[in-house]
């Protein structure tokens, strides 16, 4: 079985979106589709999914200048999924910090 939902996306743009929209992010496996997505938060967290939506991130080329010459890389792809919740439903991602 495959690992879908990698880490949880906290940005200060997702906390509002929590705040207001009762929207979560994660960064999911780069192959899951908007079901699995769902079924996974569903079974992590035990609560209702109302919709998914996904972002697919192609890597960038980076460039660096060492002495020994010149080394290119790419940093890698990933995708995320904002999922939203029904109402009155929330996620605590922290636990007991």
């Amino acid at each position: 079985m495959k690992k879908v939902l990698i880490r949880p996306l906290v940005t200060e743009k997702m906390t509002d979106l929590t705040e207001s929209q009762n929207k979560y992010g994660f960064v999911v496996d780069i192959n899951a589709n908007k079901i699995e997505i769902a079924k996974a938060i569903k079974k992590k967290f035990e609560v209702d999914v109302v919709a998914v939506n996904t972002i697919k991130n192609k890597g960038k080329s980076r460039t660096q200048f060492t002495r020994k010459g010149r080394f290119t890389g790419k940093t890698p792809k990933y995708k995320k999924a904002i999922v939203t919740l029904k109402e009155g439903q929330t996620i605590d991602l922290f636990g007991e910090v």
